[in-house]
Order: C-alpha cells, then sequence, then structure tokens
C-alpha cells in the first residue's frame, strides 16, 4: 500500500522540504519516472521500439525505488540467513525481485500495470505533502486527482493483485511461444507466493480465495459439463497445493 508512515511536513518551502527529506525526495523521483515510462510503453506514442526501452526503464526505475525503500526498512544490511527472511517479508523486496525477473522479458502490458499502478499510489502520498509544503490551498485540481487515486485505492490494489496471479499463467505460456525463458515462470511462482504471504498487502491472498469460490459456484451449476467441472476442480486442487502454508 501507498506509503503512510511519513508524518505530515511543517510548513517550510517546497524545496526545502524536498532537501530535507532527500531519501523520500529520491524515492518519490523515481515512482514518477516509473509513472512516466510506464504511460509512454502503454501509450507507445513513439512507436514499438522506443516503448520497448521504456518498458525497461520503468522496470529499473522500480528496482531502483524497491531497493531504496527496502534500504529504508532495513538500514542495517547483514549476511545472515534471518536478515535475508526478514527481507523476503517485505513488499518491497518483492517488488525489486519482479523487476530483476521481468525486466529483461518479452514486454507486455500486464507485466507493466503493476509498477505503474504502485509507483503512482506511491507517489501520490508523497506529492500530497510537497503540496501541503507549497500552501494549503495549492493546485487543488491536482489535490483533486490525487484525493480520487486514494478514495479508489482498494479497487486498484485489487486490479494490481489480478495482474500478479494472472502473470503466472502469461510467463508459461511466453515459454511455449519462445518469448519467455525456461527459468521464469519458476522464479515467478516464487515471487507469487511471497505475494500471497505478504502482511501488509492481502490483496493477492484474498483474491484467490474469491476466484476460487467463483469457479467452484459456477463448476457446480448443472448445466456446467461434466469434464470440465473436473478439470476446473483438479486445477483448484493442484493450485492449492502449491499455495504457501501457515499463513
Amino acid at each position: 500500500m501507498a506509503d503512510t508512515e511519513e508524518q505530515t511536513p511543517p510548513q517550510t518551502g517546497p524545496v526545502l522540504f524536498l532537501l530535507i527529506n532527500k531519501l523520500e525526495t529520491a524515492m518519490w523521483l523515481s515512482r514518477l519516472f516509473t509513472v512516466y515510462c510506464s504511460i509512454m510503453f502503454i501509450l507507445p506514442l513513439l512507436g514499438p521500439l522506443a516503448a520497448a526501452n521504456f518498458y525497461q526503464r520503468a522496470l529499473l526505475a522500480n528496482a531502483l525505488t524497491s531497493a531504496l525503500r527496502l534500504h529504508q526498512r532495513l538500514p542495517r544490511f547483514q549476511l545472515s540467513r534471518a536478515f535475508l527472511a526478514q527481507a523476503l517479508q517485505e513488499d518491497s523486496c518483492h517488488y525489486l525481485l519482479y523487476s530483476l525477473i521481468l525486466v529483461n522479458s518479452y514486454p507486455i502490458t500486464m507485466s507493466i500495470f503493476p509498477v505503474f499502478l504502485f509507483s503512482l499510489l506511491h507517489a501520490t502520498a508523497y506529492t500530497k505533502k510537497v503540496l501541503d509544503a507549497m500552501g494549503p490551498n495549492s493546485l487543488l485540481f491536482v489535490r483533486n486527482f490525487l484525493n480520487k487515486l486514494t478514495a479508489n485505492q482498494q479497487n486498484i490494489l485489487k486490479f494490481i493483485a489480478c495482474n500478479e496471479i494472472f502473470l503466472m499463467p502469461a510467463t508459461v505460456f511466453m515459454l511455449f511461444s519462445g518469448q519467455g525463458s525456461l527459468l521464469q515462470p519458476f522464479i515467478y511462482y516464487r515471487f507469487l507466493t511471497l505475494r500471497y504471504s505478504s502482511r501488509r498487502n492481502p490483496y493477492c491472498r484474498t483474491l484467490f480465495t474469491e476466484l476460487r469460490i467463483l469457479l467452484e459456484h459456477f463448476v457446480m451449476k448443472p448445466a456446467c459439463p461434466a469434464f470440465f467441472r473436473r478439470m476446473c476442480l483438479n486445477s483448484i486442487a493442484l493450485i492449492s497445493r502449491l499455495a504457501p502454508t501457515g499463513v
């Protein structure tokens, strides 16, 4: 979810506020750059080659943001299993891994939406602080847009979780179509298990449950063919066995 840990800034000028909070400002700028590159990929105004470059830039910028956020959450690096286990519980570590998995893969729009929307949500929270530093009534049209984003945050997070889930079969499809690597589905599966186990963001786990209930309700209807019902139930059982335990 969007960063909510930083306190409301005191009434200082925007430039001074940005200089005081150097790490948060660096993450804010990298998130804005991620949003820009994502838009330029989704809307390929400069052609397909430029769009592919923007795809890589968006993921690399997101990797930088995630690394900075991880450093902020865990400032004291230790070469130990305990530190690694703690790092793997952080959402920023998940999306650092996500960016590294997909940065050299075939660019698809589905894979850029989580990066784009997370950066937009996180940048929204800090942009409000910058506007507060400028004055309580500064740029009201921007404030209204940011407030609408915040009001729809839950729906956006559910959409991100949906993309995370359906990227798993997409990586398998890309493998068989010659557009993916052999290791990518296995590494992405590890990423998905981390998202499923996330403590701060339960939307992936919640959406898995909702999809299972919806599919079970559909296949239990009398009009559903028996072979399709068996296939779906077997698939649900397989996915349930692959899900992390103890969450």
